[in-house]
Order: structure tokens, then C-alpha cells, then sequence
């Protein structure tokens, strides 16, 4: 089977599932909004504070109302948003680079696995709540610093996930064979086994940009997120916090956001990860 005709039966398998395309234009529509809001939005509307324009609801010049400190809530969400999801990108693309190749090394080095296990039982028994806030207290809080510690955290379920897929496969007859034959280790991992990795890096790669906005937006609540001058989702709901009750219109259209940040990403990855699993091509 070709790389073409592998590709096509993804891409097959995956638009049969209706929701998971309604999910992919849902992802689509929001990365549109994120992307292009520099073209339809003047930042300026983001900072600029008018008290007279304090608590306006939603109406038809300001489609998400306004908030505390009078500022347009469509322009500072759509902003927001951009931060939050440029940051998950970042963080999944740096855990799976990371968690692929550490994961690699770790299920077909024998020699290592003890090693490497430990160093996995050390890192994991750490609550991420206090790793993120010592990070934070000792390195300051910004969008390089977070994202550095994120990524330093969060390879370790995407190592253990390929670890665990090596070790299925590293001694499988035809890698066998191949080792016999003198292929290059980073071939058979390359060939024979990385085809059946794609299906749970996918699947990770999926999960992690919402659980990534999803802690990003429970450490600003917290105050130890991104700094308060940089726009976020996280940011958005702590500021809402003190006024929800009044004023719901400022917890909901962030925390709508987010939700469907996390709900349609786990759907499209879910999906797409079945669809890439070569034991589903039959």
C-alpha cells in the first residue's frame, strides 16, 4: 500500500464520522477568528478603558457587552483566545517531539528502561499545581516561561504511551528479522514501528491543547498564570470571578470558548487517531 492510498483511507475514515467533522469546522472557525482577529479588530479596542462604557450587556455595538473597566469583551475574547490556543500549539508540538523521541529510546533500549522509569516515577509524583507555581515563583510569569515549563512537564504521558507501543513491537519476527539483517535501529523505528505510534501520538497531541488552555486558564484564575498584561482566556475568567453574579455575560462567552476548545478537539483527535491506526485499515 502506498503513502498516497494510506492517506486517502485516512481521510476517508475520518470524514464518515459526522461528528468529528463538525468538530474539524468548529476547530477551523475559531483558529479563523484567533488568526485574522488583527485584521478586524484594533488592539487598541482591547486596552483602551472608557468608565463610561462600564457593564454594557450584550448588544448590537458591543456583540459580547463590555467589562469593569468599559473595554469592548468581543475584541479582548477573540484575543484571548489567540494567546491561549498559539500556546497549546507550542506545548503539544514541543510534548510530542520530546515524548516521540525520549519514548523511543526508552522502549527499545533495554539497558535504559529502569533508568527512565525512574526518572517517569519522580517527575509524575510531583503535583503539577506546585511544579507550575514554583516555576512561576522562581522564573517569573510570562508566555516564554510557561510554555518551557508546560512542555517540561508534559512529555512524560506521551513517552510512556510510545514506550509502551516500542516494547509491543520492537520484537515483533519481521523487526527481527530486520535486525538480523543489519537495518539501522532508527530504520526499523523509522519503517516497521512508527506507523503505530501515529494513532497515539495524534490521540495525545489532541488531548493536550485542551488540557493545556484548560491549566493555563486554572493558574491565571489562581494568579499564577501568564502575566496580567497578557490577554488570555484564563485571565478573562479570573477577572470575571468578582462580577459574574451580576454581570454572567463575562464567565460565559470565555468559558463557552473554552469549552469548546477542549469538546471539539477531543472529538476531531479521537476520530482522526482511529482513522490513522493501521489495525482499522482492513
Amino acid at each position: 500500500m502506498t503513502n498516497k492510498s494510506q492517506l486517502g483511507m485516512i481521510i476517508y475514515r475520518f470524514r464518515k464520522n459526522k461528528l468529528a467533522m463538525f468538530g474539524l469546522a468548529a476547530i477551523v472557525f475559531m483558529i479563523i477568528m484567533c488568526a485574522a482577529a488583527p485584521l478586524y479588530i484594533n488592539y487598541d479596542a482591547v486596552i483602551k478603558q472608557s468608565m463610561a462604557n462600564r457593564f454594557i450587556a450584550p448588544c448590537k455595538e458591543f456583540w459580547f457587552g463590555t467589562d469593569n473597566l468599559g473595554r469592548d469583551y468581543w475584541c479582548q475574547v477573540w484575543y484571548a483566545a489567540q494567546v491561549s490556543i498559539k500556546l497549546a500549539l507550542i506545548v503539544a508540538a514541543g510534548e510530542c517531539v520530546i515524548g516521540v523521541i525520549i519514548g523511543c529510546i526508552w522502549g527499545y533500549v533495554r539497558s535504559l528502561d529502569r533508568i527512565f522509569t525512574e526518572i517517569y516515577n519522580v517527575i509524575n509524583n510531583i503535583p503539577i499545581i506546585i511544579y507550575m507555581t514554583l516555576a512561576a515563583l522562581v522564573f517569573g510569569q510570562s508566555f516564554r516561561n510557561m510554555a518551557i515549563a508546560m512542555i517540561a512537564f508534559g512529555w512524560l504521558v506521551m513517552a510512556r504511551n510510545v514506550r509502551n507501543l516500542v516494547l509491543m513491537y520492537r520484537d515483533r519476527e519481521y523487526n527481527l528479522a530486520s535486525r538480523c539483517l543489519g537495518t539501522p535501529v532508527w530504520r526499523i523505528l523509522l519503517k516497521n514501528i512508527f506507523p503505530y505510534l501515529i494513532s497515539v501520538v495524534i490521540l495525545r497531541l489532541a488531548l493536550s491543547i485542551p488540557q493545556t488552555i484548560a491549566l493555563e486558564s486554572t493558574l491565571s484564575y489562581l494568579g499564577l498564570g501568564l502575566d496580567v498584561n497578557t490577554p488570555s482566556l484564563g485571565i478573562l475568567l479570573r477577572n470575571a470571578r468578582n462580577y459574574f453574579l451580576q454581570y454572567p455575560y463575562l464567565l460565559v462567552f470565555p468559558a463557552v470558548i473554552v469549552s469548546l476548545i477542549t469538546i471539539t478537539f477531543y472529538l476531531v483527535g479521537n476520530a482522526f487517531s482511529d482513522a490513522a491506526d493501521p489495525r482499522n485499515h482492513v
